[in-house]
């Protein structure tokens, strides 16, 4: 073996050593745990998410868990006018007490919401028709907010302005993991509220902010 291909050799040894270590963890090393984060197998929680679009597949508190996760949560919140007071500095504009408030959530990038075709016109019209179909139900509060910058395509490039999570508050109330796409929340005047968990269409926002205002 003369020298050049034993060098040759040891290049692609070392590079695919290199490239093994920055892979995902080996599937065999996976563990599935259900929304009450029990165990359950592979084949339970595969059959499950599929099956179930309620449910939703999240990165647990390791990067070997799999966890299954409701899609939607209700709850009231105790101090209101403290989340809006809140939002006023943050985003330099009153947030009214006496309308809903609604707020999309941006976790940062992932492989869902750095994928597809959008581009910034179509992005426009549906956060628009979002807005519109909100305001005809009811005139609400309508906030944009991110935890994480990379990736967030259109930020206050003359469209919408998004804000960073102050104090992380809206990651602490209702949004505690990380969720592909973007999220919602929608909260009444009282303090109730209705969070979604993951990719959303416009009539589960309607949907939401309807339930929310009928209370």
């Amino acid at each position: 073996m003369n020298k050049s291909f034993q060098l040759f050799i040891i290049a692609i040894l070392i590079s695919s050593f290199s490239f093994s270590q920055n892979q995902e963890p080996n599937l065999n090393d996976i563990k599935y745990f259900d929304e009450n984060y029990d165990p359950i197998s592979k084949t339970e929680y595969e059959k499950r998410k599929w099956k179930n679009y309620t449910i939703l597949s999240i990165q647990g508190d390791s990067i070997n868990h799999k966890i299954l996760s409701v899609r939607e949560n209700q709850g009231t919140l105790l101090n209101r006018s403290y989340l809006d007071s809140l939002l006023t500095l943050a985003s330099n504009r009153k947030i009214d007490s006496t309308k809903p408030l609604v707020i999309i959530y941006y976790p940062g990038k992932d492989p869902c919401n750095s994928s597809g075709t959008a581009t910034r016109r179509t992005r426009k019209s549906w956060y628009n028709q979002m807005e519109k179909g909100i305001n005809e139900i009811t005139e609400s509060n309508i906030v944009y907010v991110y935890k994480e910058i990379d990736g967030l395509f259109g930020r206050n490039d003359g469209f919408k302005e998004w804000i960073k999570d102050p104090k992380q508050t809206i990651e602490r109330l209702f949004f505690k993991r990380h969720y592909p796409c973007s999220s919602f929340v929608v909260v009444s005047e009282k303090g109730e509220f209705i969070s979604y968990f993951g990719e959303f269409a416009k009539e589960q926002m309607y949907k939401a902010v309807k339930i929310v205002t009928d209370k």
